[in-house]
């Protein structure tokens, strides 16, 4: 059954109005239960008139059809300028130079200057373990939460931002006690659209091609940065976050498992037992067809959900509407999803607030004690299948003495003083009983001065965890995303961790200035391949590597394609970067005149770096001997330990180690030229930060080859080095590939040996965005039965005991817009077989 609309005509709305002189001044009211009987949703509006309809302003009502960028920030500002109840501002500007308004909204006494900074101070004051008592509970008795809803994330799920522009008319106009409830009760923050480029453009990623539901902890893009200097400007209690999914259902909270560790039992109880089951109960008694407690975890540390819990304490709550259904029910639901929620935090106001103030205090109590959370399941017959190990962490230590990791280190703790940690600088050489550097056991270590530390006795611990912890402990598995995102291992800095109680001498220090951008050196004629325009894959890693060179090392660049290739174009280019895409389809359309102008240009003094497909691209062209495979192994995306050639270019400022991220990468192998590999599996320097399955396969193997190729040289990275931009590590890999000098000449390579090595990645398939199904060998027969109830098409090979489904996905679609990509996990389950990974694109 379809959801009933609720439209009210505007000459009812107005008809129902109070007329101004008989409304009780809203300055006045305090914060309280709401009326008896007050129904959030079966309430009928009331509207002043004041804030001037939709149709009035852009010609159409919301939901009709999606809003442009544009006319969402027309419509927010009419309502802030027209409404004392609402104030504006813009928090960052796009990449593309589009502004990302928002709108304030409560009761008229807050919307001063002086109100809007005493509900920040008594945020601040509820946030700090240090707070009295007395004063905290006299903050939970008169003050307010700050509820956050924001909308269209991904461009391409345009619901939502209008939706909350519907929310934000009613907050500013409506006069009845459903309205008033939350205004009496709440500030509201309304975010519209987070990324206006993407919407204008009509793609899930924003110019850049950063999926920005990823990008929160690293803070990548001016759009999410922007956002999160908001955020801890005004720390939610709630944070929503609209999105659109394929098919026509609903999905709300409960999420499925896994769930990150240090996630507040408070905030699960609110985010499962109060909003969920407040929008169960609404969607079951009007007949709107939702789900929950699967697809959508709530565990990578890089979602619009995830870290508004970690870090602020917050619901952090995921709506996904199904974008098959007509528009305006899609509006619709959004709406009902968004007012309810608001609606229930408002209604329940001192409870909120009271346990947001408490998880802050259990979270320094913990830190204290060097407690960290265990994992759990929350959804039943689900199993956990890896433990947080059982040892005390009570402080994080960063070291500072290689002069040549100082940009990163200086990154990291920029990165934990804005989200406010409290971070210090050891004045005095420290001596630990039990340091524990990322990958190594303990040992007793004197730390020098100069040293961060910090003591994980504060109330952002939750989130000192997830950003310094050396893994993330994947419960059981599942994989949406990645699993490993600790920030010393993506800048591959020194550091460890410590359980003992410590006195050091130390002194805090001041937020840190942001890092300069640019290089040193002479900037050699640089190109970008990207080897395909429609694919997700290349559009990504193209992406990510044009905001590197834009934003960070200020390079300029010639972006070509395979066509600017076979035409001749690569003359006067001394450095072509070609990141990743598929290359089957990219050698052939090269044609026989790109491939063989790639080749004489490589040959001819020509500098060819590439990664992943471009790597793959480069064998088939006879660039190097180095041979891929694709793997047996399961690894969704995690960090892994590698040796470096210190005698090599490459090394410059990297040092003897760095941690290499891989996700089903191609197994790379060389006789010469390695000038990265991975340890060999059962020796001392293997080290895995997040989850593996059959990982030892690469054992041995190279990671980045540096190889003569003629009078020129390629150079190939197995896996992503730049990945989302938040591989700092590897990316001075890349760095030091670009702008560094060529190795000593080595013997140029037999022509047997690349033409073993063209061969061999020839038969190599070219996935894009595959959906990865691991099962042991007894269960294959039922796991094929459930990918062909699907419909799906997949390749499979076995190693061990293990069969390995790689199902073809070839328009790149993500898993909340694929046929059924999500729904596979719990057919699974319900089959009665027992994954040994299930990865989903």
């Amino acid at each position: 059954m379809r959801a009933r609309r609720l439209v009210w005509p505007l000459a009812l709305a107005a008809s129902l109005a109070l007329p101004a002189s008989l409304a009780a001044p809203a300055a006045a009211r305090s914060p309280g239960a709401p009326a008896a009987g007050c129904d959030p949703t079966q309430t009928e509006p009331v509207y002043r008139g004041d804030v001037p309809s939709p149709e009035k302003v852009l010609g159409f009502e919301l939901g009709e059809r999606q809003v442009s960028a544009a006319e969402s920030d027309r419509y927010l500002e009419t309502v802030a300028a027209e409404s004392e109840r609402v104030v504006s501002g813009t928090l960052a500007t796009s990449a593309q130079g589009r502004p990302l308004k928002y709108a304030i909204a409560g009761r008229p006494g807050l919307m001063s200057k002086a109100g809007l900074a005493k509900v920040r101070r008594e945020a601040g004051l509820l946030r700090d373990p240090r707070t009295p008592d007395a004063l905290a509970k006299r903050i939970t008795r008169r003050g307010v939460p700050i509820l956050w809803v924001s909308g269209n994330v991904h461009g391409n799920e345009p619901s939502g931002t209008d939706a909350a522009l519907r929310v934000l008319r009613d907050l500013g106009d409506r006069e009845d006690c459903a309205a008033r409830t939350i205004l009496d009760s709440a500030l509201v923050v309304v975010l519209p659209t987070q990324n206006p480029d993407g919407r204008e453009a009509g793609t899930r990623q924003n110019v850049y091609g950063f999926d920005m539901n990823r990008d929160w902890f690293a803070r990548t893009q001016p759009e999410t940065d922007g956002k999160l200097a908001m955020l801890n400007q005004y720390p939610p209690a709630l944070y929503i976050d609209a999105h659109e999914m394929g098919g026509t259902s609903y999905f709300f909270p409960p999420n499925a498992d896994p769930v990150y560790h240090e996630t507040p039992e408070q905030a699960i109880g609110w985010i499962n037992d109060v909003y969920g089951a407040a929008m169960a109960a609404e969607f079951t008694r009007r007949g709107i067809d939702f789900f929950n407690r699967d697809v959508y975890d709530l565990f990578y540390q890089g979602y619009g959900d995830s870290v508004p819990t970690s870090a602020f304490h917050a619901a952090g709550m995921t709506f996904e509407k199904g974008n098959a259904s007509p528009y305006p029910d899609k509006v619709q639901e959004q709406y009902l999803t968004q007012w309810v929620t608001l609606s229930e935090a408002a209604r329940n106001r001192h409870r909120l607030l009271t346990e947001w103030r408490q998880m802050t205090v259990d979270a320094y109590e913990q830190g204290k004690a060097g407690k960290l959370e265990p994992n759990q399941v929350y959804n039943p017959p689900n199993e956990v299948e890896r433990q947080v190990p059982d040892r005390r962490v009570r402080s994080y230590f960063l070291r500072n003495d290689d002069p040549a990791k100082r940009a990163e280190v200086r990154t990291v703790v920029r990165r934990l003083q804005r989200m406010g940690v409290r971070v210090e600088r050891l004045v005095r050489p420290l001596t630990v009983p039990d340091f524990k550097p990322y990958g190594r056991s303990a040992a007793r270590t004197t730390l020098p001065a100069g040293t961060y530390w910090i003591s994980m006795a504060q109330g952002q611990k939750h989130w000192i965890q997830a950003m310094l912890g050396e893994d993330s402990y994947t419960p059981f598995p599942y994989f949406y995303d990645v699993t490993a995102w600790s920030l010393p291992l993506l800048a591959n800095v020194a550091g460890g961790s410590s359980g003992a109680v410590l006195r050091p001498r130390a002194v805090p220090v001041r937020t840190l200035p942001a890092p300069r951008p640019g290089h040193e050196g002479k900037a050699p004629k640089l190109g970008v391949l990207q080897l395909s325009e429609t694919s997700s894959s290349a559009r990504e890693s193209a992406g990510w590597l044009r905001h590197r060179l834009d934003r960070d090392w200020r390079l300029p660049f010639t972006r070509l394609t395979t066509a600017d290739v076979a035409a001749g174009k690569l003359a006067g280019i001394e450095v072509l970067v070609t990141p990743d895409g598929p290359a089957s389809p990219a050698y052939d359309a090269l044609g026989d005149a790109g491939r063989t102008a790639l080749q004489e240009w490589t040959r001819g003094g020509g500098r060819y770096i590439g990664w992943q497909g471009g790597a793959q691209l480069a064998a088939r062209l006879g660039l190097t001997t180095a041979t891929l495979s694709e793997p047996t192994s399961d690894i969704p995306g995690s960090l892994f330990r590698a040796k470096v050639d210190e005698d090599g270019p490459l090394a410059d400022d990297v040092g003897g180690t760095v941690w290499n991220f891989t996700a089903y990468d191609l197994v790379m192998r060389a006789s010469s030229g390695v000038a990265v590999s991975y340890p060999e599996a059962d020796s001392p320097g293997w080290f895995v930060s997040g989850f593996e399955r059959g990982a030892a396969e690469l054992g041995g193997t190279a990671a980045v080859v540096d190889q003569p190729a003629g009078e020129g040289r390629s150079v190939l990275f197995a896996a992503e080095p730049n990945f989302r931009a938040l591989t700092d590590g590897t990316a001075k890999l890349l760095h030091n590939a670009i702008l560094g000098p060529d190795p000593e000449q080595e013997a140029a390579p037999r022509a047997s040996a690349t033409a073993k090595a063209a061969r061999e990645a020839a038969r190599l398939p070219s996935p894009e965005s595959p959906i990865r199904v691991s099962v042991k060998r007894a269960e294959a027969a039922e796991a094929a039965s459930v990918l062909r109830s699907v419909g799906a098409k997949w390749s499979e090979s076995r190693s061990g005991g293990v069969v390995h489904y790689v199902v073809d996905n070839p328009r790149g679609l993500p898993t909340d817009h694929h046929p059924f990509a999500a729904r596979l996990p719990s057919l699974i389950r319900r089959a009665g077989i027992t994954p040994v990974a299930v990865t989903l694109p």
